[in-house]
């Protein structure tokens, strides 16, 4: 028998106390947060905000993972955004202070994960098939709706980002 460790979040079985119907997107998130962590403590910072070939930057992946978490969260929650929320989305993409790190980002994506598994270990799953709306312009989805597009969305983002990661690591090898 293979270890556990070595399988797949997926594969490792049911995570306690998140409700049986949200447990792929609690798992496709974690799985998430290990597949970024491959590139913890190696990712040159020098190569953070580098675009090869003008697709977007492993710093902006970083962001943009811990800021659509927050955003689709909160529409699950049935909330607008936050002016803070806002000015976030807005700065996507740059270099939010000096020296700024993989780690640094990886951590800010972490931080935001745990809210989100401690947002669906609260969930009622009574509520998955309600309506939630997106965004000023309100757009319906459902509570499930939301919290699942925020496993895939995550997912894409994080496939994106390690390609990218790759190919400025392979350019840029010494």
């Amino acid at each position: 028998m293979q270890n556990n460790d070595q399988l797949e979040v997926w594969l490792r079985g049911p995570l306690p106390e998140i409700p049986d119907l949200l447990q792929p997107v609690a798992h496709a998130l974690l799985q998430a947060r290990e597949e970024l962590g491959i590139f913890a403590n190696t990712f040159p910072s020098k190569l953070l905000w580098e675009k090869p070939a003008n697709v977007a930057s492993v710093g902006f992946h970083l962001q943009h993972l811990a800021g659509v978490l927050d955003r689709l969260f909160t529409y699950a929650r049935e909330e607008s955004l936050s002016e803070s929320q806002m000015v976030f989305l807005k700065s996507e993409g740059q270099e939010p202070m000096e020296d700024c790190t993989y780690n640094h980002l990886l951590d800010q994506f972490s931080s935001q994960l745990d809210k989100a598994l401690k947002q669906l270990r609260e969930t009622n799953p009574d509520t998955l098939t309600e309506i939630r709306y997106v965004g000023r312009a309100m757009v319906p989805s459902t509570h499930l709706g939301l919290l699942f597009h925020a496993a895939e969305h995550t997912q894409r983002h994080v496939g994106q980002l390690l390609v990218t990661a790759k190919v400025l690591m392979t350019n840029h090898a010494d």
